[in-house]
């Protein structure tokens, strides 16, 4: 079976003229490959992520929304682990299978291959290419500046498994007053958007009117995800680099990097940030 969020290991610590043995929580990070199907066509791989352990079914469905093979609503009909005999139980926790109720509302590529935890396989897509996916226009939302400065520690408070590792990204999807809807952690930052958004797929629940707020950095694919799920507001702690900006701008996604405690910096559509 698939482990947890975290891996024990002994250690040793060496602090100055002090050594000391214990144990250490790590972040678990493990393969997961994603296979798709649709009546006609039986399961075929096509992508394996490095990700942690955990709502699994969240970041297959989030994948599918920001690759543009599950815009309608209702596109996909189950996400499960795979039951294939060849495999170990291991690898059966490691294996995702989306099963969409026709074909995919664009068509897969023939294989992606491995992605990393440092940027997700959309980021390798042009912007012409993303103009033309068929995704519902961007939400714009307007929320008051002192909401947005606060939405990071909103997302700190939200990070169990980061309190215990210091080693994990997350996502946060917020209301505009700052109440949290989904919060979810994970070793790739694209990973975590991705679970949140397919917590919202799989939930059948409105993004409408919802922020997004990142842990980290925001690079192409963070902004992707956010336009694929026509979310309005992307808040990060970090720097966005220029494609994020660029592709913000573009999509009317009002974008706010560097937010911590009283100052941010607001990229684009500076005017829905409201003092």
């Amino acid at each position: 079976m698939s482990k947890g969020p975290t891996t024990r290991f002994k250690v040793e610590i060496q602090d100055g003229s002090t050594t000391s043995r214990r144990e250490d929580l790590v972040v678990t990070e493990e393969p997961l490959e994603l296979r798709l199907e649709w009546p006609g066509r039986p399961p075929e791989p096509l992508v394996v992520t490095m990700r942690t352990p955990g709502n699994d079914f969240e970041l297959a469905a989030g994948f599918c929304l920001g690759e543009g093979f599950a815009v309608r609503p209702g596109a996909i009909s189950t996400v499960a682990y795979c039951t294939d005999v060849e495999l170990t139980p291991e690898q059966q926790f490691n294996t995702v299978t989306v099963t969409f109720d026709g074909p995919p509302d664009r068509e897969p590529p023939q294989r992606y291959g491995v992605t990393s935890t440092a940027c997700g396989v959309c980021g390798q897509q042009s912007l012409d290419d993303l103009a033309e996916r068929n995704y519902d226009p961007v939400d714009p939302v307007a929320v008051p500046l002192d909401v947005v400065l606060r939405l990071p520690e909103l997302l700190r408070e939200a990070q169990p498994t980061f309190g215990r590792t210091g080693g994990l990204h997350a996502a946060g999807l917020f209301t505009p007053a700052g109440e949290k809807v989904v919060v979810r952690e994970d070793v790739g930052r694209h990973n975590a958007v991705d679970k949140v958004v397919g917590w919202t797929v799989l939930n059948q629940h409105s993004r409408k009117s919802l922020a997004l707020v990142v842990s980290g950095r925001m690079g192409y694919e963070i902004i992707q995800k956010a336009v694929a799920a026509g979310l309005g507001l992307v808040v990060a702690v970090g720097a966005p680099s220029s494609l994020a900006v660029d592709l913000a701008r573009r999509f009317d996604v009002t974008l706010a990097g560097f937010t911590r405690g009283e100052r941010c910096v607001i990229y684009s559509a500076p005017d829905r940030v409201l003092r």
